[in-house]
């Protein structure tokens, strides 16, 4: 049996939503993140399984580009 671990079943892409804002999630491949353009986070898939928490979530940059910034440091 063979199982891609890099990949998300797409049923579940469905349902997620981003848990700061409750909107949609779009699903980055490449990258291997879910994208919230509403809360400007990427959120980590590790093994297929997608890490919904926003403290391990990515803060995007407002040009599209990546920030290392921790998004749960508000300051």
């Amino acid at each position: 049996m063979n199982i891609d671990n890099s990949t998300v079943d797409p049923k579940l892409l469905e349902i997620l939503v981003c848990p700061l804002t409750k909107g949609p999630l779009q699903y980055d491949h490449q990258s291997q993140e879910l994208i919230s353009e509403q809360a400007g986070l990427a959120y980590p898939i590790r093994d297929g399984i997608p890490i919904m928490l926003v403290d391990e979530a990515r803060q995007l940059g407002g040009d599209g580009a990546t920030s290392d910034a921790d998004p749960s440091q508000h300051e």
